[in-house]
């Protein structure tokens, strides 16, 4: 999450407003607001209301009317056109039903240069890390979510889900077919996540 911050590089001064979605828990948003000025605003959007109430307990008091918060989905963003200069989602596009109608949202919000970046799962480019990864997440990950929440099915699905989720070029390739252009992607720990970015031009 500090590597997508550093990617954006958002001004440390004057009025610069984040749409943070799936950011219930305000990990991203408090980096940002640590990163600019008073001016900077963040809006964290998620459709979950408990993740939201963890973030407002983490940073409601700390920032003030620079964040707000808002209950809803990412496939229909209840904000008007061109109302943002960034779009941030991390580790979150990977449970959206319709990734498709998401990147379409995340166009339609943003303003004209404004930038989106997405940090997800992805696919490992390394064969050998690759195995080794593998056989840890199936074997050892459900294992220890068995052991610390009695809940190894849940798990097993974010195993399952990362495996799912479109590789680096694949899912580059949505990010244009929404509109963005000059879209990027860099690798994190040899592909185990990846840092994706696009421009509204």
């Amino acid at each position: 999450k500090n590597d997508l911050i550093n990617w954006l590089a958002p001004p440390k001064r004057g009025p610069y407003a984040l749409l943070d979605v799936a950011g219930g828990t305000g990990d991203v948003s408090r980096r940002f607001l640590d990163a600019t000025g008073p001016e900077a605003s963040a809006t964290i959007c998620d459709i979950s209301a408990e993740m939201l109430d963890v973030g407002r307990s983490r940073l409601a008091a700390s920032f003030g009317d620079r964040i707000s918060f808002v209950e809803d989905n990412a496939e229909a963003l209840p904000f008007p056109d061109k109302s943002f200069d960034a779009y941030t989602i991390a580790f979150g596009i990977r449970n959206v039903t319709h990734i498709d109608k998401a990147l379409s949202e995340a166009h339609r919000v943003l303003k004209r240069g404004g930038r989106f970046i997405c940090l997800e799962f992805s696919h490992v480019t390394s064969p050998i890390i690759d195995k080794v990864y593998d056989a840890f997440s199936f074997n050892v990950i459900p294992r220890i979510g068995e052991l610390v929440t009695k809940d190894a099915e849940s798990y097993r699905y974010l195993v399952e889900s990362i495996r799912k989720f479109p590789d680096q070029d694949s899912f580059a390739g949505m990010i244009s077919g929404a509109g963005f252009e000059r879209v990027q992607y860099r690798n994190l720990s040899s592909g185990i996540a990846a840092l994706h970015s696009g421009w509204r031009i």
